[in-house]
């Protein structure tokens, strides 16, 4: 990835309104998964994006939980960074949900999310089954975003970006690792959405919004698809 990868453009940015209209259709509508592959209870993990609670991954989370999976938010209320005692929390209740299953736990990260489901599954692969991204800043350049401002603003304490360690945490961690982008993303630019290529590692592109990614059908059925192919590890 190049480095002179720049933030979407301010028309790209004014698009991401759309994200209303297809969150009515979602109200109208469903995500349509009715007719996508069933799981038998496998547990899942979903994380919020950067200034987002579990209420805005709730759609796509239900509708997990109505293909058969055992569903989780991440229970700590807004996405606004990382600190010592979110990592902490967060690498509990992913202990506790393997614990209760008995097999590791899929990762689903829109956003900033992904980023920390990235970060899990490299720390505690044994614990983790897959990992999903949907429009994470995984890749290309750290700044190449329309959100740098309102981070900083939340951590103020925040150094400049340390470039050597994103880019150690470009490589994806060593579970099957599924990064859905779309070109129409007004807040990451999509080219720094994509995993490098690899034998456990895919891009799959979906058309809509960034913010509309945790209620867009597209990006459920690719979900869908890949837990259910994904041979369980079971307790090893």
């Amino acid at each position: 990835m190049t480095s002179t990868i720049t933030p979407p453009s301010l028309g790209l940015l004014l698009g991401e309104s759309r994200a209303a209209l297809a969150y009515g259709r979602y109200l109208l509508r469903g995500l349509g998964h009715r007719q996508l592959p069933v799981g038998q209870g496998q547990p899942v993990l979903v994380l919020p994006g950067f200034g987002a609670s579990d209420v805005s991954t709730r759609p796509l989370r239900r509708a997990l939980g109505k293909l058969g999976y055992s569903v989780y938010g991440w229970a700590q209320g807004t996405n606004l960074g990382m600190n010592r005692k979110r990592k902490g929390m967060l690498v509990s209740q992913l202990q506790a949900i393997h614990t209760r299953h008995g097999q590791p736990v899929a990762l689903v990260g829109w956003s900033l999310g992904g980023v920390f489901a990235r970060e899990l599954a490299r720390a505690f692969p044994d614990l983790v089954s897959q990992v999903f991204t949907l429009g994470s800043p995984i890749n290309g350049d750290p700044e190449a975003n329309n959100v740098t401002t309102l981070f900083n603003l939340f951590n103020p304490n925040r150094p400049p970006p340390d470039r050597a360690a994103f880019e150690q945490r470009i490589p994806a961690p060593p579970v099957p690792c599924t990064a859905i982008y779309t070109r129409e993303d007004g807040i990451v630019a999509w080219q720094c959405s994509l995993e490098e290529a690899g034998p456990l590692t895919e891009n799959v592109e979906v058309q809509g919004t960034h913010v509309g990614l945790p209620w867009n059908p597209q990006v459920l059925a690719a979900i869908a698809e890949r837990l259910a192919r994904c041979p369980e590890k079971g307790n090893e």
